[in-house]
This record gives structure tokens, sequence and C-alpha cells, in this order.
């Protein structure tokens, strides 16, 4: 999982409250397990004009041109400007999978569904809960000025508007410490490599039986 410490990054603002997770990558694209290749699919129904299916060529699909990632202004954007209740629907975990793959780092909203609040930082994607009024007064400016960016500290808890502005949010220190450091569940486990490795010698010394091949009796 890649770190997160700071990031800069341009701001595609989705202006809808309650995305469910098969708004973000629909049923139809949850055969893979291999968590790469879901970007092109993300907000499917948004972005494209026809039906997707799994393994399409996307190159020659029609684009819905007043959907803000097909809008040039917002073209390599990292932060996700979102409305309340960002998430909510099943618990795929495909969703960060294809917002991670598609380049966002992090997501700003009011509020997220719970389980893919969780998903999210797993997957190394910050969350950041803002107040309403906060998100009202980014979408206004994000609408503004084409190019807006904003700096995001995880260490300082801060997000940084271009007019200087900090607005500091809370995250769990746990969740901060694993964002910080690039380590999923995978990566937390293999830290105890070597105190696993003296557990399953000592548990094989003192149960050889249990290791013995089943082919040898």
């Amino acid at each position: 999982m890649k770190k997160f410490e700071r990031l800069d990054g341009l701001v595609a603002p989705l202006d809808r409250a309650n995305v469910d997770t098969d708004l973000i990558i629909p049923k139809q694209f949850l055969k893979s397990i291999k968590r790469t290749g879901f970007g092109v699919n993300l907000f499917d129904e948004l972005r494209y004009l026809d039906e997707g299916q799994p393994d399409q060529d996307v190159s020659n699909r029609p684009l819905n041109t007043d959907f803000i990632l097909n809008q040039p202004r917002y073209q390599g954007a990292s932060v996700l400007l979102a409305r309340r209740n960002f998430g909510c629907g099943s618990s795929r975990e495909h969703a960060p999978w294809a917002l991670e793959d598609f380049g966002f780092r992090a997501v700003i909203a009011p509020s997220f569904a719970d389980i893919f609040y969780n998903n999210a930082f797993k997957n190394g994607i910050l969350l950041i809960k803002l107040s309403e009024e906060q998100v009202d007064r980014l979408f206004a400016e994000v609408e503004a000025s084409p190019g807006y960016c904003l700096s995001i500290d995880l260490e300082a808890q801060q997000v940084v508007t271009p007019s200087g502005e900090a607005l500091s949010f809370d995250v769990d220190e746990f969740r901060k410490h694993c964002l910080l450091e690039g380590l999923d569940d995978i990566g937390i486990t293999l830290q105890s490599e070597d105190a696993i490795r003296e557990f399953e010698a000592r548990h094989r010394a003192a149960r050889p039986w249990l290791f013995r091949d089943v082919t040898e009796a």
C-alpha cells in the first residue's frame, strides 16, 4: 500500500449525496479480485452513455461530456469532493479499489458509510470529514476556480486551501499510522514475521505428527 503523508491535489467535485458503492463501481465489474484495472469503470454509469461490460475496450465508448471526470478541467484530479453519506450501499471493497486505481488518494465529505470508511483506509485512501458548511464553501470555490487544488497534510491533520485557510480534521490514530507507514492488513501482519516463524518452528517441534505427509502412512 502506498504511503500517504502529504498530498497537493487537484479537486474534482461530485455534487450529489448518498453516492452508493454500486454507482462507484457497478456490480458487473466485480468478477476480479486483483485490486487493479477498475479505474476505467469508476462511476461507469455516469461517465459513459452506454452500458459497460467486463473486459470491454472503453476507448470507443460514448462519453457523457457533462460528467465532471470527463471534463478537461478535472483531468488528473486526486482529491474527490463529495456530499454526505458517500459510499453507502453494499460492502464491496472494489469501490475503494476503483477510486485508488483511477488516481484518487483522498475523498472529502461531511459523512461516509461505515463499511466503506473502513475499506477505504485499508486500501490507502484518506477519507476526510468536514462540516456541511465547510464542504459547501469548498464546492463554491472549486466551481469558481479552474485548477483548484488543496494541500492535505495527514501528520498535521489539516486541509489547506489556496487562500491559506487551514481546515482541521480528525482521524483515528491507528488508521493514521497505517496510512503514514503504508501498511495494509497484510503489511501489519508481516511486521510480526519473525515471531510467526518462531511460533511455527516451536509448533512443528512440539507436534510433528501434525505436519507428517499423509502419503507416508
